[in-house]
């Protein structure tokens, strides 16, 4: 029978021994007591949503705000310290996500991931967080994730067979390639067992065999974005309001769907390095933009999708008791369920003449029989005119007919009762209106259920009163809202007659939900399709608004002419544009300039540009070219943190440390300032030295500074180039002050601008004594220390073989010139090597 082997899947959950606590500060209110069973539940239940919520097509903003993800963690002990295993479920979306890897002592790959996994509760080894031996993962996560459920298990719990036997009776045989994935990873295993289990008995539901979709998820296939710099970056969420839409999600988010806004956020967060995957998306984008017809025709049947992966969710999942909120629960996603399925011919059509591979594999994808099958078996219980409708009373009355006529005749006693007892709600309401001579009609909420409204001015009632038959009056303006005794009376036998009609359909939708399952696994493919057809719709979208332009990836990298995407949606103009032009032997950019030049934008540029073309979207430029970077870091911000009790100097200096241990080849690393926070000769010695060791990287550095001593790094390392924002200087009309004029605009060399700082002072109102004293010291301490190192004719001239090397090579392994476009090409190289060497009439054997 439907329930019959529930049990088999969970053993007695009253053997589980929880410790929870709603947000573990400190080590003692989380761990010394264990909790008995029943109160644990309590503090799990007020956190974790049960599963008898239905499907809403809720707006795409807020799907992803509300916390639904539960993760398991655990590490190894002993020589295998440091190898992490994590489970992670969506609760909306049957999912399981298994990834196991090595970290270093920072963690910092597992931080990043529960970042972008946002979770609801986190579940950890009872032995991680025994007092007075709390492992250091277990503090650094209560550290970073103060505002989520802890909750410890049982360390015989996190047993790796038992992961394997879940997954094997869990997985849908179509994702069932994992197990040679997963077989020894024993660490995922021993999460995913914890996770299950524990899953299963705070959702007081198993899951349905083979139901699940079980991926494994290394750490490779994605490029890496710590949490500081996606916050830096402001990625998805605005740093001055979280509810404000100024970030490259909110640049970005056009979806329609809430599946399609959880993929693009999760992309933006981790963003692809396979540049093979990335082009097929951009072909994707490029066909889109093209093709109007096929734009608007996807959209339209995209945005009648409701949320797919939580449907799944609900239908996978077996609850352990039959109550009436289950039942209508059950009914209302079968419903959803046929509304989606018929959705999949529409889709097919509007993908019908598409050319990119990526379009024709998922056309193929769609023409699955099994979608027929399951419409087909849902057709001949569900009537053809059920579908999903808005209004509480229309989806009821919905649900009450779902089922055909005359496949359950008790069914239908049961329907004629309810349709008689409405129609006598409505007849006794119009009696009522007539007997008082008001203007009386009926209404229905799910609260109330069906009660009187009517609209009057106070005035026109007699004493300005209701009746005194009247109970619950509730007024609004002119609006009032009352019921009567027996209103109430009438809806509670309309209720009753419901639970019957509900039970007696329950009954019926699970024998034909027991006959989908097999075929279910086709959905797990069609949630996938609508959301990433979505996530590429709106990067369309986002083109169509502004001039964006495909990237290129190369070994280079090269923007013409970029701009600031978010600056853009905030200014409601194109921002001024600037190049950027970094390759492997001018892989160090210095760049200087005065306050408020535009230093700051411009690095966050580079970093959200880059961002935007590993997702696969178009770019803010007119050409771009980019090397993919495996992690972008970033060094932004003047801040110091009370919680972590760091100065303003100790953040800069963990977050430094923090790039320099994880940096490699293929990473972007911006740094916005650095050694602000001590004096000036140390911060000058600290970021020469943090210089001297990223330029020896091959990673792309930006370096954006007020040290401008730091400028004369080029004449010892060929591989930095000086650029600053350039400012001018104007007048004022009376022509007694000068003012300063930013253009935003960058330039090669160091700036020339001195004493700016003094400049903008002028600007804030500080007292003028105060201004023409610090100009006097500031004069009289430059001259003290203004030792310059100059370039000497020896080191000009390396510098200029150097760049004749690299430009060769550039042009060996990139070039698409035609030999006499290549000869022209060449013949100016030598004549840019032959100007930048110092000495005259030298022959150029190089």
């Amino acid at each position: 029978s439907y329930f019959a082997d529930k049990s088999s899947c969970v053993e007695n959950a009253s053997t589980f021994n929880f410790t929870s606590s709603s947000s573990v500060r400190g080590l003692n209110s989380a761990c010394v007591r264990k909790t008995p069973l029943s109160s644990s539940r309590s503090v799990c239940r007020s956190h974790t949503p049960l599963m008898g919520y239905s499907v809403t097509s809720s707006s795409a903003v807020s799907a992803h705000t509300v916390a639904s993800v539960v993760v398991a963690v655990v590490e190894g002990r002993g020589l295998a310290r440091g190898e992490v295993g994590m489970a992670s479920i969506d609760l909306k979306n049957p999912e399981v996500i298994l990834s196991q890897f090595a970290d270093n002592t920072t963690y910092a790959k597992v931080i990043t991931k529960l970042k972008i996994l946002t979770p609801l509760e986190i579940i950890m080894s009872n032995t991680a967080c025994d007092v007075g031996n709390t492992t250091k993962l277990f503090s650094l996560i209560t550290e970073h994730f103060k505002n989520v459920t802890f909750t410890t298990v049982q360390r015989k719990y996190f047993n790796e067979t038992k992961g394997l036997e879940y997954i094997e009776q869990l997985c849908a045989s179509e994702f069932s390639t994992v197990f040679m994935e997963v077989q020894s990873k024993y660490y995922c295993l021993a999460a995913a067992a914890a996770l299950l289990k524990y899953v299963e008995f705070i959702q007081n539901s198993v899951y349905a065999p083979k139901s699940l979709k079980v991926r494994f998820q290394g750490s490779e296939k994605t490029a890496m974005i710590d949490s500081s710099s996606a916050q830096n970056l402001e990625l998805v969420i605005n740093n001055r309001d979280s509810r404000n839409g100024h970030t490259l999600f909110g640049v970005l988010n056009y979806t329609k769907t809430p599946g399609g806004s959880r993929r693009l956020r999760s992309n933006i967060l981790e963003p692809l390095v396979d540049a093979e995957t990335i082009n097929t998306r951009l072909d994707c984008v490029q066909e889109l933009l093209q093709d109007e017809e096929l734009f608007f025709g996807l959209q339209a049947v995209i945005s009648k999708f409701l949320d797919t992966e939580q449907l799944l969710s609900v239908l996978v999942q077996i609850p352990k008791q039959d109550t009436v909120k289950t039942a209508e629960s059950k009914i209302t996603n079968l419903i959803y369920l046929k509304h989606t399925l018929e959705l999949v011919e529409p889709l097919k059509a509007a993908l019908r003449s598409c050319n990119t591979p990526l379009l024709k594999a998922y056309y193929s994808s769609l023409e699955d029989t099994r979608f027929g099958i399951i419409l087909e078996k849902i057709t001949t219980v569900i009537n053809d005119d059920t579908r999903y409708t808005k209004g509480c009373l229309s989806m009821r009355t919905q649900k009450c007919y779902a089922v055909k006529p005359n496949i359950n005749e008790f069914l239908d006693i049961a329907r004629r009762t309810y349709t008689e007892i409405v129609d006598d709600i409505a007849g006794m309401i119009t009696q009522l209106a007539e007997k008082y001579n008001l203007p009386m009609k009926t209404s229905f909420s799910s609260a109330r259920g069906f009660f009187i409204q009517m609209n009057v001015d106070c005035s026109t009632l007699p004493n300005g009163q209701l009746p005194s038959e009247f109970t619950k009056i509730t007024k609004m303006k002119n609006t009032y809202s009352f019921t009567s005794a027996d209103l109430i009376k009438m809806n509670e036998r309309c209720q009753e007659s419901l639970r019957e009609i509900y039970h007696m359909t329950y009954l019926i939708v699970c024998k034909l939900l027991n006959e989908i399952y097999e075929h279910i696994h086709c959905l797990y493919k069609l949630s996938d399709i609508v959301s990433m057809l979505d996530m590429l719709l709106s990067f369309a979208h986002a083109c169509t608004l502004s001039d964006y332009v495909r990237p290129e990836f190369t070994d280079t990298l090269a923007i013409k002419q970029g701009w600031h995407p978010i600056l853009e949606k905030i200014a409601m103009e194109k921002p001024v544009s600037n190049n950027t032009y970094l390759t492997e032997g001018n892989n160090f950019a210095i760049i200087t300039g005065p306050n408020m030049s535009g230093k700051s934008t411009y690095l966050k540029q580079i970093a959200l540009c880059q961002i935007m073309a590993q997702i696969g979207s178009y770019v803010p430029a007119e050409y771009c070219s980019f090397r993919i970077a495996e992690q972008i870091f970033t060094r932004i911000g003047m801040d110091d943190d009370i919680e972590t009790n760091a100065s303003t100097f100790m953040k800069e200096m963990k977050e430094i440390t923090y790039i320099i241990q994880n940096a490699n080849d293929k990473s972007l690393i911006i740094i916005d300032e650095l050694g602000r926070g001590t004096s000036a000769e140390e911060g000058i010695g600290i970021c020469y030295a943090a210089c001297e060791y990223l330029l020896n990287l091959k990673a792309f550095t930006l370096f954006a500074t007020h040290f401008l001593e730091l400028c004369h790094i080029d004449a010892l390392y060929p591989n930095v180039e000086n650029y600053h924002f350039e400012v001018q200087h104007v007048r004022s009309s009376a022509g007694n002050k000068e003012k300063i004029a930013y253009t935003y605009t960058l330039s090669k060399g160091c700036t020339e601008e001195k004493n700016y700082g003094l400049k903008a002072a002028e600007v804030s109102s500080l007292p003028s004594s105060i201004i023409l004293d610090a100009k006097e010291i500031t004069n009289h301490i430059a001259k003290q220390i203004l030792h310059r190192q100059k370039s000497t004719p020896e080191m000009m001239e390396q510098r200029a073989v150097y760049h004749l090397a690299m430009r060769l090579v550039q042009t060996a392994r990139n070039s698409r010139l035609d030999p006499d476009s290549l000869r022209i090409y060449l013949k100016g190289l030598k004549k840019k090597y032959e100007a930048s060497c110092p000495a005259p009439g030298q022959n150029d054997e190089q």
